[in-house]
């Protein structure tokens, strides 16, 4: 089984109420191949919500307590991006997923990069919370750039 971002599915999850719709997800979810997970929503997000960056690292260093996730009126938000990673992480293993694809940039999703906290959309090399949970706990995260790879 593959778990999946929903806003790659086509579901309107997106911190401003849009998707991110890839057609060779689409396919997946259609083929029974793959199910949609949300960490934004499974931590406790409404649609739709501010946008938010981590701020001082990268997923491994909110992980760690080094780093914040911070929406853009500067509201820590840290907790509820921690819990939807463990829900995340909790729902790969009970789908034994073989691979999770991740909307990649996002400071939830991101698998090899991130923006770099300060809202002006520059990107860094990082990964997010949920993607550095999971890899963390030894599960295959790619994002929809690199699904091809897997494919």
């Amino acid at each position: 089984m593959i778990l999946v971002s929903s806003c790659l599915a086509g579901l309107n999850v997106r911190y401003n109420g849009t998707n991110c719709l890839d057609n060779k997800i689409q396919k997946l979810i259609d083929e029974k191949l793959a199910l949609t997970v949300c960490p934004e929503l499974l931590g406790g997000f409404s649609i739709p919500r501010e946008p938010a960056e981590i701020v001082g690292g990268n997923g491994e260093d909110v992980l760690d307590g080094k780093a914040k996730v911070v929406e853009k009126s500067g509201k820590d938000v840290t907790e509820l991006y921690v819990k939807g990673a463990y829900e995340t992480l909790k729902k790969a293993q009970e789908v034994k997923a073989s691979v999770v694809v991740l909307k990649e940039y996002s400071p939830s999703c991101g698998s090899s990069m991130i923006y770099n906290g300060e809202f002006k959309g520059k990107k860094i090399a990082g990964n997010g919370v949920t993607s550095a949970l999971l890899k963390r706990n030894g599960i295959n995260v790619v994002s929809e750039e690199r699904l091809d790879d897997f494919l």
